[in-house]
């Protein structure tokens, strides 16, 4: 390989800025973004810090390539032109997943299929074989066609980077870890992580969890593996080296004030379990009390939230009367900010005040507001 590599950060709908941050934060100046993508450069260190490091993007990838595909004979010679063989070798297990939008070529298994038979053209030539047994490492390809431009990308993360390692069970509709890191970094809670943080509806305990791993700088990605981990491309030294910076770089001295609370037991349950397997179930105190009930204690700090949605008929007048409760605790504590994720449409009128800021996210499939109520900033000493 020669030169820096060409990466990608996958983002969710919307959070496209909020990846852009974190990578300038890593030192990755040279970005620019389209839709759900975050490009840059880097070097094969850079897989390994980008895996362990990024909090709001779903996968690393690398830009294989990019070009014009009008006909299945441009979409074959412009995939078997690219350097495969750089990555995969002999072994290597090389699946390839597509998508297709507005492009001539609109048959993703023809488009996939396609792929397939140009890199098994190009690693024939590269290592004089006729039959691949795909046996060993795992390199993901994909496909993406939009507006007859063909981009192949190889997936050096393996499963999506809201797998942290820490979460063994879940609640029915948990919040993926990405989304709550996302959350609390446009909160800008992380600027002082001393100050007290709350979540009145955390359930299975994922903002609670994701803010202390940021207020003691612990990477997101350290309690787990990635595919690129196995590849002989990468050596293995390199991930030595960036876990070990990694672990370097925890700021446990940090004094925590972070309390989750949930109406429902079996849910705090499962989030003691989770801040247990990542190991922090010191720092941060989960209770079983309803909204009303809550006394968050201390000044200045960031109530975050994703209340339950009304999805199921009967539900809307208890989510209502929630937010509503969530007001009147909110009203006074003065000092506070508050921030909560909602696809309510009444949520501002329930909770009698409009917000400050609004940011569009989207939940998985589920079109959300950000609403953020921004309190007095702490004093300076």
């Amino acid at each position: 390989m020669s030169g820096p590599l060409k990466l990608i950060a996958t983002a969710p709908m919307g959070l496209e800025a909020v990846v852009v941050r974190e990578l300038k934060e890593l030192g990755y100046h040279d970005t620019s973004v389209d839709n759900g993508r975050v490009h840059f450069t880097g070097d094969l260190i850079d897989i390994c810090h980008c895996n362990l490091w990024l909090r709001t993007s779903d996968r690393v990838l690398i830009n294989m390539g990019e070009f014009n595909a009008f006909t299945f004979d441009e979409l074959f010679e412009g995939t078997k032109a690219l350097p495969w063989e750089d990555w995969i070798p002999a072994d290597g297990e090389f699946p390839v997943e597509g998508r297709s939008h507005k492009s001539q070529l609109s048959s993703v298994p023809a488009c996939q299929g396609i792929v397939k038979k140009a890199i098994v053209e190009k690693l024939k030539q590269s290592y004089d074989i006729e039959w691949f047994e795909e046996y060993g490492p795992r390199y993901v390809i994909e496909i993406h066609l939009l507006n007859d431009r063909a981009l192949l990308t190889l997936d050096t993360t393996g499963s999506a980077l809201h797998k942290r390692g820490y979460r063994k069970q879940a609640t029915e509709a948990p919040l993926k870890e990405t989304m709550a890191a996302a959350m609390i970094l446009l909160s800008r809670w992380n600027q002082n992580p001393t100050r007290p943080f709350y979540d009145p509806c955390c359930g299975s305990g994922t903002l609670p969890i994701e803010a202390a791993m940021i207020g003691w700088n612990i990477a997101p990605g350290l309690r787990r593996t990635f595919n690129s981990e196995s590849w002989p491309a990468i050596p293995e030294e390199l991930w030595a080296q960036a876990r070990e910076e990694a672990i370097d770089a925890v700021r446990d001295d940090i004094p925590l004030n972070i309390v989750g609370s949930d109406i429902d037991p079996d849910a705090i349950e499962i989030a003691k379990a989770a801040a247990k397997s990542a190991g922090l179930a010191d720092e941060i105190r989960f209770e079983c009390l309803p909204a009303v009930k809550i006394e968050p204690q201390g000044d200045y700090g960031c109530m975050i939230t994703n209340p339950p949605y009304g999805e199921r008929i009967g539900e809307e007048k208890e989510v209502r009367k929630l937010i509503s409760q969530l007001g009147r605790v909110t009203a006074g504590m003065p000092t506070w900010s508050f921030f909560a994720l909602t696809p309510t449409k009444t949520f501002e009128r329930d909770f009698t005040r409009k917000a400050d800021k609004r940011r569009k996210l989207f939940n998985g499939r589920i079109e959300c507001q950000y609403l953020q109520y921004l309190g007095p900033l702490p004093p300076r000493h």
